[in-house]
């Protein structure tokens, strides 16, 4: 077998398993979701909460997780994901809880972005060395047309990959090892590249929250 240039996780989260979250499904989610967003810690005043947006579902290591994002009348943006332990043959999902920030970092306010981009670690992966990747689920939207599926590069890497469901997209990848970033690149049907940004070049929703 031919030497790898490198040894580090690709196509680690199973792909998107369901359509996205509707009826009572999406009640049950959302009520999750706004839990944590009542709960959380802020010095602005956020305002009132609106419509929940869901992106495709992602599972790894044992959890799945369904990013959400939802503007405030405020004109702030929660966004975040639930997290749960899916159902089995013979139980119901259990273990729900949500993670939730804030950000006043909108499309609106940035026409340069091609790319609208939240992200969060969600654990890591040790490789050769005892060097670390940082587990990142990675979710959002194109700001222009004709793309067709979202991918996570690393270093050159392809280690993620998903089809835009309603023109939204979420990545489960690694980030930060070895002194390489994740890039995430909008490719149209037939492969050509249409837009790529940093997780570290300011193209994503939560950047001013870190």
């Amino acid at each position: 077998m031919a030497e790898q240039p490198r040894y580090v996780p690709r196509f680690a989260a199973e792909p998107p398993q369901e359509e996205l979250p509707y009826g009572r499904w999406a009640e049950r989610l959302a009520a999750v979701f706004l839990e944590a967003a009542l709960e959380m810690e802020s010095e602005e005043e956020l305002g009132a909460i609106g419509e929940v947006a869901w992106y495709p579902d992602r599972s790894w290591h044992g959890y799945s997780y369904v990013p959400a994002t939802c503007r405030t009348d405020g004109d702030y943006e929660l966004f975040g994901y639930v997290r749960y332990r899916p159902a089995g043959e013979d139980r119901e999902p259990t273990d729900f809880i949500a993670q939730v920030d804030y950000t006043d970092e909108v499309a609106e306010r940035n026409p340069d972005w091609s790319l609208d981009i939240c992200e969060e670690v969600v654990g890591s992966w040790r490789g050769v060395g005892g060097r670390s990747a940082k587990m990142t689920i990675v979710w959002g939207r194109p700001l222009l047309s004709g793309g067709e599926f979202v991918a996570g590069e690393l270093g050159g890497l392809t280690v993620d990959a998903c089809p835009l469901v309603s023109e939204r997209f979420t990545l489960l990848a690694p980030d930060d090892f070895g002194g390489d970033l994740l890039d995430v690149v909008l490719y149209d049907g037939k492969g050509k590249e249409l837009a790529r940004e940093s997780l570290y070049d300011g193209g994503g929703a939560d950047d001013d929250e870190g």
